[in-house]
């Protein structure tokens, strides 16, 4: 490939968070970027949705590492502030505990270790020391492994980055760690929780992973007025600013290869685009089975069949009449057993006879989400992926989550529904061809980490490139932003050898 020069065409596959980042910085770098998507809107699944009034977030609601996304936008001598203002929630959210007992999670710290001691006897400080750990393993990973590649282990082949490795717990479970800190079991699922977002129960993610009890009790938890919607609103904005050309409305149908280079992007719209190289945002499984021929693939079914998946989620959007006085933006209802749970996501995939689940509010902070005396409710609830629902099966769990509501809040929501959405598998495997449905990509666990996750470039056509939470580094919405500017630098490497 020597002699192309910076003008070379590159298509992003895919809108969503790492699309966008990939797209921005590729057209950064000079290059002619073409921005593909399948659905009407970009954003993935930060798209947002208006109906009758009622703004909704339709994915991620939780602001967490506000820093990844201050440093994304710096890449381009923009600020965050430059797009959208950030509020910082107090409390951070609101945890129902099994018989009435409700939690309120401060923002600040001292507030927190106050509320830890009140729980446990000693917890406090123990919670500082848990934290000083947390921090150093958020500080080593983001600036020595989650921008890392991992094409190859020979990048952690350094004497730093092995002994900052000692530092992160790689081979410790989460569960077993937090245990060394705390024994009540309120507090033990407070510091569990965001380990949720990671897609694997506690006792198989590595301990590492605390460092998202840093980000989110210490960092904080904030919301972008106007909604999470206003990341790939800023992130369209900023590409378009860069040049980049938005394609929507055109499904991807082939990525058409010629001696191991992909030279031609074929959409069901009529596009056709001619390309020096390919970053496939949209979902891995999806562009290797159904965009690529069989000898174009690097890996097989078998292969994805054994992924660890996360879990998948049943998500309701609901317009409710009249105010509600005893939820707050964010609530989680961990009102159940959580290991019976958890059991019914990763051991013995089925739907759930009680689950815990997730309440967001954002009509609570901001007045424009909903109309005037009304709220705009967003229920979400964690489950196996791979599974089939109906609706009946859907009105089911949401009848149940109104009745628990009821009785830790006394506020009578089945009756004042104004607006009803569900959103399950087949809704996620329809708008994103998520593979079995999930709803946050590939699980966190060990075996799934950095050189053992699905790689970022493919082995078989030089130049295709992969982002998202299906590759390095992971779930989530930061993940996905670096995911999506580690695609464009290795991009680029290639194109400029």
């Amino acid at each position: 490939m020597n002699g192309l020069n910076p003008n070379n065409r590159v298509a992003v596959v895919g809108g969503g968070f790492a699309g966008l980042a990939a797209a921005c910085d590729l057209a950064h770098k000079g290059y002619q970027v073409d921005l593909i998507e399948k659905n009407a809107q970009v954003g993935g699944r930060g798209r947002g949705m208006d109906v009758n009034g009622y703004s909704f977030d339709m994915g991620p609601s939780w602001y967490w590492m506000p820093d990844v996304f201050e440093s994304f936008f710096q890449r381009f001598g923009k600020s965050v502030s430059d797009y959208y203002e950030l509020v910082r929630l107090n409390p951070s959210y609101r945890v129902f505990f099994e018989q009435g007992k409700i939690v309120d999670v401060p923002s600040d710290f001292q507030d927190l270790k106050t509320l830890f001691e009140s729980i446990e006897t000693g917890a406090g400080q123990k919670l500082e020391s848990f934290m000083e750990e947390a921090k150093t393993k958020y500080t080593v990973s983001m600036s020595d492994f989650v921008w890392k590649p991992s094409l190859s282990v020979k990048e952690f082949m350094d004497w730093k980055i092995i002994r900052e490795a000692t530092r992160l717990d790689l081979f410790t479970s989460f569960s077993k760690h937090v245990r060394k800190y705390f024994q009540h079991p309120q507090l033990i699922q407070l510091i569990e929780f965001p380990v949720l977002f990671l897609g694997a129960k506690p006792s198989k993610t590595p301990a590492m992973y605390s460092m998202m009890n840093y980000a989110d009790m210490v960092l904080g938890t904030w919301y972008p007025k106007g909604g999470m919607r206003r990341i790939p609103e800023a992130m369209t904005s900023l590409a378009k600013e860069l040049g980049v050309n938005i394609h929507v409305n055109a499904a991807v149908e082939e990525l058409k290869s010629e001696n191991g280079r992909i030279t031609l992007v074929r959409c069901s719209n009529g596009n056709v685009f001619e390309v020096d190289a390919v970053v496939a945002a949209a979902d891995y499984r999806h562009v290797e089975e159904k965009l690529l021929r069989q000898n174009d693939r690097d890996y097989t079914d078998k292969y994805w069949e054994k992924r660890v998946m996360s879990p998948s989620s049943l998500i309701f959007y609901l317009g409710i009449e009249g105010r509600t006085k005893n939820l707050l933006h964010h609530n989680l209802f961990f009102d159940h057993n959580f290991d019976q749970h958890a059991a019914t996501i990763y051991d013995h995939p089925d739907w759930p006879t009680s689950p815990l689940f997730y309440v967001c509010c954002t009509s609570q902070t901001d007045a424009d989400a909903a109309p005037d005396n009304h709220e705009n409710l967003f229920i979400l609830i964690p489950v196996a992926p791979g599974l089939k629902s109906d609706e009946s099966l859907r009105e089911r769990y949401l009848q149940d989550c109104f009745q628990r509501i009821h009785a830790y809040t006394g506020e009578d929501l089945a009756s004042r529904v104004r607006f009803k959405k569900s959103y399950a598998h087949e809704e996620f495997i329809q708008d994103y061809n998520a593979f079995k449905g999930n709803a946050y990509g590939l699980a966190n666990t060990l075996k799934q980490t950095a050189i053992l996750k699905p790689r970022m470039r493919s082995q078989k056509v030089e130049n295709l490139f992969f982002a998202g939470q299906l590759t390095v580094p992971g779930p989530g919405v930061p993940p996905s932003l670096i995911s999506g500017c580690i695609a464009s630098e290795e991009l680029n490497k290639y194109l400029k050898n």
